[in-house]
């Protein structure tokens, strides 16, 4: 065999060998089987119902909703933020954002209570770029305070605030379009990062971070997580007193992990898109359903963590889960377009926390 053969069927068995690796990264030889122990409560007609937070002194959750036809979308969408009261069975969402009249479709959501009301803030994603709302609640009055606008706010995904003034974000892309964005989606190269506002200046505090997505925080044991799916990593950091991080661990989750959500007990909850490659062409608009996974996660410290399969759905349910967000034996469970998305009850003799 000459040199020119060589080379060629070098260079195809490295070809054959890296496609095979986007399969096998993204999850889409992995079987689907429908699984919970409990039953599905109510479904709640919200469409793309994307992130969910709860307030356990105060009870009641926050919904970010946005009508998506296709993700990300190449027209203006349409959202709001919705309050349930959960001590009210009818759980029914009251629309929060009626009066802000500036182009919205929220993304990620965090809260932080303070003496008198919350603080509430959304990424929103409008044609003309991205942005921070930043929101007081009291009760059931939401009133806009101020649009945090940087080019450090490039591809943001969620957020999580610190105090009234200060919140950490992720970018999930380094590029916007091109073959560089494409080779972050299907080759997962780590080009996105997470950036710390202090109320007044920007900082990166870590990067190359496969598709940074959900963050969460953990006060008691000053810790962040912040959710890598394209690796199937939550990646944990912790906070040191200027704001920076320090590099812990990776969770091997082995599914697409989505927003992250904290329970009393310090617990992970995560919703989850298992086979990557078919959640991609369901937001495209090429399939219909996508399936859809949440899992807990009990992280003691570092080296010491189990991981529970709460939820499995082959999308006929509910498509593309995204968050997980409990209260009681409840379990408000989001996905990224469906036009409802689901309360699970987990069975009477199981205690969530």
């Amino acid at each position: 065999m000459n040199l020119k053969k060589r080379v060629l069927y070098a260079v195809v068995i490295l070809l054959l060998l890296y496609i095979a690796n986007i399969f096998i990264s993204t999850g889409f030889f992995r079987k689907i089987e429908n699984s919970f122990e409990g039953k599905i409560l109510k479904e709640i007609k919200l469409p793309g119902a994307e992130d969910i937070t709860i307030s356990q002194i105060d009870s009641f959750a926050i919904v970010s909703s946005t009508q998506r036809n296709k993700f990300p979308n190449t027209k203006q969408a349409v959202g709001g933020l919705y309050f349930i009261d959960l001590k009210d069975k009818a759980y029914k969402p009251v629309l929060l954002t009626n009066n802000f009249k500036k182009p919205f479709a929220p993304h990620g959501i965090s809260i932080f209570k303070k003496e008198n009301g919350y603080i509430l803030a959304a990424i929103n994603h409008t044609i003309e770029g991205e942005s921070i709302e930043v929101f007081q609640l009291i009760h059931q009055e939401l009133t806009h305070k101020k649009t945090l606008r940087n080019e450090m706010i490039f591809s943001p995904n969620d957020l999580v605030l610190l105090d009234e003034n200060s919140l950490y974000f992720t970018n999930d892309h380094g590029y916007k379009s091109g073959i560089l964005r494409l080779s972050e989606d299907y080759f997962g190269l780590s080009l996105s990062n997470v950036v710390f506002f202090d109320g007044k200046k920007y900082a990166q505090v870590t990067d190359g971070i496969a598709h940074a997505n959900g963050i969460n925080f953990d006060k008691k044991r000053n810790l962040i997580f912040v959710a890598s799916p394209r690796k199937f990593l939550i990646k944990v950091y912790y906070k040191n007193k200027d704001n920076s991080l320090s590099f812990l661990e990776n969770i091997d989750c082995k599914t697409g992990v989505d927003n992250i959500e904290i329970d009393t007990d310090g617990n992970l909850w995560v919703g989850s898109h298992p086979n990557l490659l078919h959640f991609a062409s369901y937001a495209k608009g090429d399939k219909e359903t996508a399936p859809s996974e949440i899992i807990k996660i009990n992280y003691k410290e570092k080296g010491h963590y189990t991981i529970e399969k709460i939820f499995m759905d082959d999308g006929f349910k509910m498509s593309a889960s995204s968050v997980a967000a409990t209260f009681g034996n409840l379990i408000f469970a989001g996905n990224v377009m469906d036009d409802k998305f689901l309360i699970l009850e987990r069975t009477s003799n199981f205690n969530l926390n």
